[in-house]
Parts: structure tokens; C-alpha cells; sequence
């Protein structure tokens, strides 16, 4: 029986469901699990000194696209709107293969892990020269965070009116069988499940609403979720009004893309009647400020979207279009603009810290984790607080105020990932070097 005794730790912020913040407490693990959160605990298992750390919840990261983290600011598209980025990017992403998949993976879910992440999603759309899907599953695996990946699609190129080169969409009938065969292979529904894979047709303009409600359909059936973009800025929703006459909201209501089992990313330009449906059907959304602001696509309405129940993670998007992978930074920066659309008192750093947490695990269907409370998942974050990011600061819990944006040690079912702000599972510099030499190739 595996223990290891977290201790004495000078905060906890549980995010249980009456989010108790614990001073100078323990929190036991066995077998991937919390066993035990309080004062005095003992074990006969190894231990990690916490003293002078605030202890969280692993992060949860509801939205992104790892393969994007070989083409960080590429010139021609640093300063484009969304539509202009995508077509200045998919020529490049059209070389890539199984390799880049690979490493472009691994590097993105190690900068992740760093930043505090242990469960992460993934939007996969674009399948060039044989990669698939399974190539990020095997860069999750060997890293040790926990995936979400979705098993996305492009079906309608620019001859057919769509906004990727017809080199990039695939047949909707392979689509569609590739989608069972990697949910069939890959997809554990259980508790405390490593994998678990969605369905993620790309957006409205790279789709056709017969794939869109295929999908929905197959998802069901096969007890997945369901993921896509939707209403990320005022071309998105243009082209929702010429194409289908009518707005993203109601479009996806009508393909069976609303409910528990759905989130949708961005969703910076939903409208209050859209908000309500949301709500009403708890849909999730994946909110990812950085790359809103890095494509100027606006401030979404979290707010809103909160007081109005609907269910809220946070994502940093692709290294595309953010071009940072950084979850806390994305969790302060969320707190930042609904204090700029709404005042200062719109947002405290610790429901922003709750979004990127529970939040996001709550998204994703996943209430074994985003807290610490027993029996729940080891998945735990510890933040030294004794640096100079929180010197002279009162309230060291308010990591998102005045707190460190690299985590010290980082467990993912109990197992230790980060150890003194290193990845442990991985040789780093081997990964950046082979990193590097992708992008080098692909600017080449």
C-alpha cells in the first residue's frame, strides 16, 4: 500500500462544496486517492514538506490544441483575427505527422504541469501525413497527466465553401469510424480514469451540420462527451447568420449540441438568450482569455455566464494563438478582464482559482476531481509561497494576486509529476531540443 503524507502545509484551499481553507494542515494519500486532509496526520509512507506553501487542487485545462505548441508566434499571424490567423497557420500544419503530434504533445502538456495542470483536454482537428489521434495519448502516457483528448474533424474545405484548404478535411464516413475505433481503444469511463476521449467536430465553419449531428448522436451512444467552438468572435457569428440564418446558440440547439454531456469553447459573443439556454441545459464553456485577447476576439461574459449557472472552466487555447501554455497565468488573467468589462469587484481570485479548478473538472464530467476532499483523486498542486512573488504579501492565499506562476511539486493520481519545479517523468532538455528542431524544420 502506497502512502505519501503531505505536511503541514500553511494553507489548504480544498474546493470542497464549502470551499474550507485549512491552516497548517495534512492531506494524506494512498493508492492514488485522498485518504485523510487535516492536522497531526501520520504515515508510514514517504513525506513532502509543505511548509510555507498554499496547497490546491490540481488545475484542470478544458481547452486546447497541444499540437499548436511547434508554431508559437509565427510571423503573418501575430497580428490576425481568428479567420486570417487559421489561413496564415494551416499551410504549416498541413506538413506535420506523427512526430510533431508527439513531441509538440509532450512539450505542451510539461509546460501544463509546471504551470499547476493535472487534467487536461485536448482538440485534436487535423490529421495530416498518418497522425492520429494516438500520438498525444502516447505523449499523455508517458508524462503521467490526465487526458482528455477529443477526437476532432474538418470536413468542408474552401471549394465547399468552408474555411480550411480541402488538403486538410477529411471524408465524413472516415471521420466517423476513426471516432469509434479510438473511444473503442482508448475511452475509460471509470472513476479516477486516465483517459477518457470526445468527440469534437472543429467549428461551424469547417463542418457540415450532418457531421455535426452524427457526431452528437455516436456520442451518445458511445456515452462520450461532446466538444467544439462556437461564437468566438463577430466573424464566427457572421458566418453563422449568412450560412445557417440563425445564431450559434440556436444552431447548436438544433444539432443536439446542448446539455451536460457538451462544452464549447470561447463562446465570447453569446447573447442572454443563448446564456439562459446554456443554463437551462447546463452546457459547459471552455473560457480562454489569453488567446480572446491575443485574436482580439473580446471579453466573454463570464459573468454572466456564472451568475447565470452555467457551468465555466478555464483553457489557454493552442500555443498558436495565446502563445503561452500557462494555467495559472490564464486563471489570473480571467479574473483581470471581468474586473475591465464589469469593475473590480466582478471577479476574487478565489472564484477565479475555483473556475480553473473545480471549475473545469466539473466541464468535463470529472467530480473524483478539482477538489480535495477524501476519497476524491490525488491530483494535488503545491505552490511556495516563500519567494519573492509573495513577499509582503498578506493574504498568501490569493495565489492569483501576488503568488508563484510555477508550481513546486505537482501529483497526478497520487504519483509525483513536478518535484522542486521540475518534471520528473521526462528529460527535459532532450524534449526542448527535439522541440526546437521541429519548428526549425517547419520554418524552413
Amino acid at each position: 500500500m502506497t502512502e505519501i503524507l503531505i505536511k503541514n502545509a500553511d494553507t489548504i484551499l480544498t474546493m470542497d462544496n464549502t470551499r474550507r481553507e485549512l491552516v497548517n494542515a495534512d492531506i494524506l494519500i494512498r493508492e492514488g486517492q485522498i485518504a485523510d486532509i487535516g492536522a497531526n496526520l501520520t504515515t508510514m509512507g514517504s513525506t513532502v514538506l509543505a511548509a510555507g506553501c498554499v496547497v490546491t487542487p490540481g488545475l484542470v485545462n478544458t481547452h486546447h490544441h497541444l499540437y499548436q505548441t511547434l508554431t508559437r508566434a509565427v510571423p503573418g499571424g501575430q497580428d490576425a483575427l481568428l479567420f486570417g490567423w487559421l489561413q496564415t497557420l494551416y499551410p504549416i500544419w498541413s506538413r506535420f505527422g506523427p512526430e510533431e503530434m508527439y513531441v509538440s504533445t509532450l512539450t505542451g502538456l510539461a509546460e501544463l504541469a509546471l504551470s499547476g495542470c493535472t487534467l487536461s483536454s485536448d482538440h485534436l482537428y487535423l490529421y495530416p501525413n498518418g497522425a492520429r489521434l494516438d500520438d498525444t495519448i502516447a505523449a499523455a502516457g508517458e508524462i503521467g497527466l490526465r487526458f482528455h483528448p477529443t477526437r476532432g474533424a474538418m470536413s468542408i474545405g474552401e471549394s465547399d465553401g468552408g474555411l480550411p484548404p480541402d488538403m486538410l478535411v477529411e471524408a465524413e464516413a472516415d471521420i466517423l469510424a476513426d471516432s469509434i475505433r479510438v473511444i473503442d481503444a482508448f475511452h475509460d469511463a471509470a472513476e479516477g480514469s486516465m483517459c477518457r476521449v470526445g468527440l469534437a467536430p472543429c467549428s461551424p465553419f469547417s463542418v457540415s451540420r450532418n457531421l455535426m449531428r452524427d457526431t452528437a448522436l455516436l456520442a451518445r451512444d458511445k456515452g462520450v462527451m461532446l466538444h467544439t467552438h462556437l461564437a468566438e468572435n463577430d466573424e464566427d457569428i457572421a458566418y453563422s447568420q449568412e450560412k445557417f440564418g440563425c445564431r450559434p446558440g440556436q444552431y447548436a440547439e438544433d444539432l443536439g449540441w446542448t446539455g451536460a454531456d457538451v462544452w464549447h469553447a470561447h463562446c465570447v459573443k453569446l447573447d442572454a438568450q443563448e446564456i439562459n439556454l446554456f443554463a437551462q441545459s447546463r452546457t459547459g464553456i471552455a473560457h480562454c482569455p489569453c488567446s480572446n485577447c491575443r485574436l482580439g476576439s473580446g471579453i466573454a461574459p463570464v459573468r454572466a455566464l456564472r451568475d447565470g449557472g452555467v457551468p465555466v472552466g478555464l483553457g489557454v487555447d493552442g500555443s498558436a494563438s495565446n502563445d503561452a501554455g500557462n494555467l495559472i497565468a490564464e486563471a489570473r488573467q480571467s479574473m483581470l478582464l471581468q474586473r475591465v468589462a464589469n469593475g473590480a469587484d466582478a471577479m476574487s481570485a478565489r472564484e477565479a482559482l475555483e473556475i480553473a479548478t473545480r471549475g473545469g473538472a466539473d466541464v468535463l464530467g470529472r467530480p473524483d476531481c478539482g477538489r480535495l476532499e477524501i476519497g476524491k483523486r490525488a491530483d494535488i498542486a503545491i505552490w511556495d509561497t516563500s519567494g519573492i512573488e509573495s513577499a509582503g504579501s498578506w493574504d498568501k492565499a490569493a495565489l492569483l494576486l501576488a503568488g508563484p506562476t510555477r508550481v513546486k511539486h505537482l501529483f497526478v493520481e497520487g504519483r509525483q509529476v513536478v518535484a522542486d519545479a521540475q518534471i520528473t517523468t521526462l528529460d527535459m532538455p532532450k524534449v526542448i531540443e527535439r522541440q526546437n528542431t521541429l519548428a526549425r524544420a517547419l520554418a524552413g
